[in-house]
């Protein structure tokens, strides 16, 4: 599986980075899904900034749009991320007026993560623009080459948290 090579540091681009991409490291499945993950969240961040939020309150805020009615532990579990950052994340989007916390039904000592009409809204105008950043930023993807890695991420997210649930 070695990478094409190029000329602007990147597989496929033949500069100096070239050095650096014929190294085991550049067909390490591991640094390919890392390296491409950051360049997804650079620009994930680049994209929402207009909207005040970053990919982590995008995704808490789109959770709490949804039906969903998550608790912050569901939160916390979903997004692999530690209950104080989820406590800070709602916090922010609260203080901005874009989600509320709601006693949960099924646990009185839990709470519910809604989004407010603005949180909706704010989530719905945000949402498209990420689509469309989504749809250009895969566009080296063919429909079948994007259904595939769609797939592939899904199995191994999902996969990968039943393997390491308590990671």
């Amino acid at each position: 599986m070695a990478a094409q090579q190029t000329n602007d540091g990147d597989p496929g681009t033949g500069s100096s980075a070239e050095r650096l991409w014929s190294t085991s490291v550049g067909n390490d499945l591991a640094f390919l899904l890392a390296r491409a993950n950051a360049l997804s969240l650079a620009r994930m961040h680049t994209v929402l900034a207009p909207f005040g939020l970053r990919t982590r309150s995008y995704s808490v805020l789109s959770i709490a749009a949804s039906d969903a009615r998550p608790s912050q532990r569901e939160l916390s579990d979903f997004l692999r991320l530690d209950p104080s950052q989820i406590v800070s994340l709602i916090d922010q989007l609260e203080g901005a007026g874009l989600v509320r916390r709601e006693p949960d039904p099924r646990d009185r000592r839990a709470n519910v993560v809604v989004a407010t009409d603005a949180g909706r809204a704010l989530v719905e105008e945000a949402r498209r623009t990420v689509i469309d950043s989504d749809r250009a930023w895969f566009a080296v993807l063919s429909e079948d080459e994007r259904e595939q890695l769609f797939s592939a991420l899904h199995r191994l997210a999902t996969g990968a948290a039943a393997q390491f649930a308590d990671a």
